[in-house]
């Protein structure tokens, strides 16, 4: 069974960096911690206690630095070590250009050999949707990817620093705070901006939204480290 975890965790190719995350030392009580956080792990603990029964995935989305990736990758190393349940985890902007490399005539690896096992995980993480400058070709791609799991029913989860909006739609609006509003209108560009409206409105039919705000936790620690 030990070994059978950890070929499971090593073919979900975790980076690295993120190797260490799980859902159990997820941060929610530091100083400045907003209400959203413990309600985002709460979200990714009963994810993972109801898969398979529930397969719909879940869209982390948030400001850099407030946990977004630690959840997904928490969600793949419980999933792995309580269910055996096979992942995958991919950076969006890796894949694009591991996709884009398999072009290149010099390389031995086709786009189809770099897109199956996306295809083909039972759950991916897809992280940092969005993070690449859209064109005609990254909106072909994502909608590639995002339908063949929808249509194959696989369980999807992703990430995103992008305001879960459409195009173009960062003015105020009924509701939303002056400070959301400034906050958002800095970054200049929605989720329906970097990856189309259809394929937002696809991903809401394939995960759960989970909003996630505060400060950036990393700056938070380094700035503590130097005082």
């Amino acid at each position: 069974m030990e070994e059978r975890i950890a070929r499971l965790l090593q073919s979900a190719r975790i980076p690295a960096r993120y190797e260490h995350c799980t859902l159990a030392d997820f941060t929610t009580d530091y100083d400045g911690a907003h209400r959203s956080l413990p309600a985002a792990r709460l979200a990714a603990g009963r994810f993972v206690e109801e898969y398979p029964l529930a397969r719909t995935g879940l869209l982390f989305i948030g400001p850099i630095g407030t946990g977004k990736t630690h959840l997904a990758v928490g969600i793949i190393q419980e999933l792995v070590r309580s269910k055996g349940v096979p992942c995958l985890f991919c950076d969006y902007r890796e894949l694009l250009k591991e996709i884009q490399n398999s072009y290149n005539s010099s390389v031995q690896t086709t786009e189809l050999e770099v897109l199956r096992p996306v295809f083909e995980a039972e759950v991916l993480v897809l992280d940092e949707l969005g993070a690449v400058k859209p064109s005609e070709w990254v909106w072909d791609t994502v909608s590639h990817i995002l339908n063949s799991r929808y249509n194959e029913k696989k369980t999807t989860i992703v990430t995103t620093n992008y305001a879960n909006l459409p195009p173009g739609d960062l003015g105020a609006r009924e509701g939303r705070s002056a400070a959301e509003t400034v906050r958002l209108a800095g970054r200049g560009e929605t989720l329906g901006d970097r990856i189309t409206e259809r394929m937002r409105s696809r991903l809401h039919e394939m995960c759960k939204v989970v909003q996630l705000d505060g400060v950036d936790f990393r700056q938070r620690v380094q700035s503590a480290t130097f005082r």
